[in-house]
């Protein structure tokens, strides 16, 4: 279902570079010219953080960095790794990745241990400790010589370099339908995230775009979800965005989805006016509540083949995964969705609100379900998931994070329906951390251990202490990451713009076993 989005790009990184470049040279210009005395004799004494003077034994902790977010994710982001493509689908090549975060209120005066062991369990200890070793965790831009021997401090700055592997996705090329200058609309293929986002980064329409077309600074007016396919809206000045995203506030925005799902649909116009809940922000699962919010979604059948139905939605509010939800509830769930078709909802797989089960009950069978299947990638979850601590937020906005976990939650819950920036170091929606660079340490490179045992192969670098490069991860089919929800058209008072109606979604389509 088409989200509002919570996204966007500015593009102030060379006007930024241009200041810096200008003030270093004007700083070096001084440097060289000054043969003038001082004009006093006293120097200035070198004191710690907010010139207060350091106790024996203390630690000096940098300010926090100030963040910038109009900088947007550029050449020097899209050229981290490259693509490979194998078996009609889209790879990326493993690389060294930098997730940075601040110390939480929570972590204040415990080890590093302490906080590795609470929080941080998609690795082992012993893995944090060759980390160390290897010169991959850093504070305040320092490496850490122990795990024991650091105790958390208020704006601390943790680093932690990780070897990055991310799922593949379809090979489909990103049709681009319209770029004027003022809007660029492109046909999304299903599998591929609108922007960076859990174990995604290079594998979505951003970085595709930026890799492939040279596009950036975009402005994205709304969302779809992974699995979903279909017409995506960006907008390329400031003014274009504030004026569709007027457009989606107001409800002038019209959307037009077609899906196939289970079953004899009904003839005629259905409404569906159930309110919607999200109850799980690890998988974005929603369902039908009375304490949720408002929902309109008008459904009318366009075909059925005897045992499946090809549906007309039109969503008249824009709640997350609306149509999938209302479709469950009315008893035709979309035919291949994994989640609301899933039996984990019990025996009426949730039609009519019929359940059975607390919501904690129906995550976990979903998990377990996608887990006996091994296919727990298309709830975009890692296999610890249900462990890591839940989305919280603290004081300001951001969320807590699964700190250098290559298995970070994708949450594609979106509750905001503003146009806002997308700032590269923040990962909107998505477990991540809040900075995040790709750099390959100088450790790993001038280090003995690590320049002897990082290995740089055609499919990308290879790592010792990687436990996805001991993996044999058997490839996702093509079946599993389309799901059959298509965004076909969106229309504005002044502009239309559409798409071809997918091959599942013709009368004569028939499903091959």
């Amino acid at each position: 279902m088409a989200q509002t989005g919570a996204v966007e790009e500015g593009n102030l990184a060379e006007v930024i570079a241009t200041k810096e470049n200008k003030a270093s040279e004007t700083g070096g210009k001084r440097k060289h010219e000054g043969d003038e005395p001082e004009r006093s004799g006293r120097a200035k004494k070198k004191r710690g953080g907010g010139g207060k003077k350091l106790r024996p034994g203390e630690r000096y902790v940098p300010p926090p960095q100030k963040r910038n977010p109009g900088v947007s994710f550029n050449k020097e982001h899209f050229d981290e790794t490259s693509y490979y493509f194998e078996g009609g689908l889209r790879k990326v090549r493993p690389y060294f990745f930098d997730f940075k975060g601040y110390c939480k209120g929570r972590w204040i005066g415990k080890t590093l241990l302490e906080v590795f062991k609470s929080e941080f369990r998609a690795e082992s200890i012993d893995y944090y400790q060759s980390a160390v070793k290897e010169g991959r965790i850093r504070l305040n831009e320092a490496p850490v010589e122990d795990l024991t021997s650091v105790t958390l401090r208020n704006n601390d700055l943790m680093r932690n370099t990780v070897h990055r592997h991310e799922p593949p996705v379809v090979g489909t090329p990103i049709e681009v339908l319209v770029d004027d200058g003022e809007v660029l609309v492109v046909d999304k293929p299903a599998s591929i995230p609108v922007h960076p986002c859990g174990r995604f980064r290079h594998n979505t329409v951003i970085f595709i775009l930026g890799k492939e077309r040279g596009i950036s600074g975009l402005h994205t007016i709304h969302r779809l979800d992974r699995l979903t396919s279909g017409v995506l809206l960006f907008a390329r000045t400031l003014e274009m965005s504030k004026k569709l995203d007027q457009l989606v506030r107001d409800r002038k925005l019209e959307k037009e989805y077609v899906c196939r799902v289970d079953g004899e649909f009904p003839e005629g116009e259905l409404v569906c006016e159930e309110p919607i809940l999200v109850v799980s922000f690890k998988v974005g699962l929603c369902r039908v509540d009375p304490k949720g919010k408002e929902c309109r979604t008008v459904f009318q059948r366009l075909s059925y083949n005897g045992s499946t139905s090809v549906v007309r939605c039109l969503p008249l509010t824009g709640r997350t995964h609306q149509i999938r939800v209302h479709l469950q509830y009315l008893g035709f769930p979309i035919l291949n969705d994994p989640i609301y078709r899933s039996s984990a909802w019990g025996p009426h797989r949730g039609k009519g609100g019929l359940v059975g089960k607390s919501d904690e009950e129906v995550l976990k069978a979903l998990v377990e379900e996608h887990r006996s299947k091994e296919s727990l990638h298309l709830l975009d979850i890692p296999e610890d998931g249900l462990c890591g601590a839940s989305k919280k937020s603290n004081a300001q906005g951001q969320q807590d994070i699964k700190f250098g976990s290559s298995n970070s939650l994708l949450n594609e819950v979106s509750q905001d329906t503003s146009s806002t920036e997308i700032d590269p170091t923040a990962n909107l929606n998505s477990g991540l951390p809040t900075e995040s660079q790709c750099v390959v340490p100088t450790e790993l490179h001038q280090n003995q251990k690590g320049a002897t045992k990082s290995q740089h192969t055609s499919q990308g670098t290879r790592d010792h202490l990687c436990s996805e490069c001991k993996l044999v991860r058997p490839d996702p089919t093509e079946k599993e990451l389309v799901m059959y929800l298509h965004a076909l058209r969106y229309k504005g008072p002044d502009f239309e713009y559409s798409t071809r109606l997918p091959d599942w979604a013709k009368e004569d389509w028939s499903e091959v076993e």
